[in-house]
């Protein structure tokens, strides 16, 4: 048995989502769109779909299972397909540093 963890979408990102067109291939998703609700046990990822669908903790359309190597499976109306984690571009502010302009100062 693998633990999978379920993020549930945020519903003020879960329309945006139902209403997307489908795409094939991984699943880019932002991890401040989801919280955390829980970790089951089960053979597989529709095994926990299986578990869970008859109570208040059912998956929805944009969930995702994460297993403990990190690996992410988002459902979607035609199952369970990859996704990933999108890392945010850290800035080192010297992007948004202003660039000097005219002579350099004379030596002394």
């Amino acid at each position: 048995m693998t633990e999978y963890r379920i993020h549930r979408m945020k519903e003020s990102v879960r329309q945006q989502f139902r209403w997307a067109p489908h795409t094939i291939g991984i699943t880019s998703v932002k991890r401040k769109d989801y919280d955390l609700i829980n970790a089951v046990y089960a053979s597989g990822p529709y095994a926990v779909w299986m578990e869970l669908k008859d109570t208040d903790e059912a998956l929805r359309v944009g969930d995702i299972l994460e297993v403990e190597g990190g690996e992410l499976r988002i459902y979607k109306y035609v199952g369970f397909e990859e996704a990933q984690w999108v890392i945010p571009e850290v800035k080192s502010g010297v992007e948004a540093a202003s660039v000097a302009v005219g002579q350099p100062p004379a030596a002394p």
